[in-house]
């Protein structure tokens, strides 16, 4: 494998842990702030972890490090009560904080190209038509859990759980936060596949995937490595 050493991935991952660090200072809620964060506390780990031998885009550590200062936004105010939506909400007269419905849209436009990136590297679906639609049913099925863990929190916490939970009083918020996520997902496949196409194929390292009958060769490029499906 070709190693990959760029300083963006770096800048990102200090600016993501000052920001983590940053918001663990005296949060609305010490609760939601993990719950809110710990998918950060657990990814970025996981991503150094593996770099070595699965590197990543450059757009998609970008997009990964933006979603986490949503997520961390998020976390240190609650979502419901983020200045920012707030501000959106009184400019023009929204009924409630619109910060959550942003961060469910992230919730599917981030996770389109992180798996569409591990399709592509592990599968033998890039240059199939199937890619996209599994990608957008991917991200979907990630919300509903998501969405499956919240009404475990509130099940279990009771009131405790409102902060992280964000309902603002909307019965159909589990609805409404799947389909922005898918909304987000959608949009991401149809915006910056070609992007993230062009990036994979500058992305020096040997596919985790290589076909059946492979010999092992080493190859230093995601492209043409196998026969797209059809």
């Amino acid at each position: 494998m070709t190693a990959v050493r760029r300083p963006l991935p770096v800048l990102l991952a200090w600016a993501v842990v000052a920001a983590l660090a940053l918001s663990a200072w005296g949060p609305r809620d010490r609760t939601t702030w993990f719950l809110e964060t710990v998918w950060v506390l657990v990814g970025l780990p996981l991503i150094v972890l593996t770099w070595r031998r699965f590197p990543l885009t450059g757009l998609l550590c970008c997009l990964l490090a933006v979603h986490a200062l949503v997520l961390i936004v998020g976390g240190h105010y609650t979502y419901a009560e983020v200045p920012l939506g707030g501000w959106v909400r009184d400019t023009f007269g929204l009924d409630r904080n619109p910060y959550d419905r942003f961060g469910h849209l992230m919730q599917g436009f981030v996770p389109a190209v992180l798996v569409r990136e591990l399709l592509c590297r592990t599968s033998p679906l890039r240059g199939s038509r199937w890619l996209a639609p599994l990608t957008v049913c991917a991200c979907l099925a990630f919300s509903a859990v998501f969405e499956m863990l919240e009404w475990a929190a509130a099940v279990t916490g009771g009131q405790a759980a409102d902060a992280f939970l964000a309902t603002q009083g909307d019965v159909w918020d589990t609805q409404w936060d799947m389909f922005c996520a898918l909304i987000g997902a959608t949009l991401s496949v149809l915006s910056l596949s070609r992007l993230h196409d062009r990036q994979l194929d500058g992305l020096r390292v040997t596919p985790s995937y290589s076909g059946a009958g492979s010999t092992g060769a080493v190859r230093t490029s995601t492209a043409g490595t196998r026969p797209p499906l059809p």
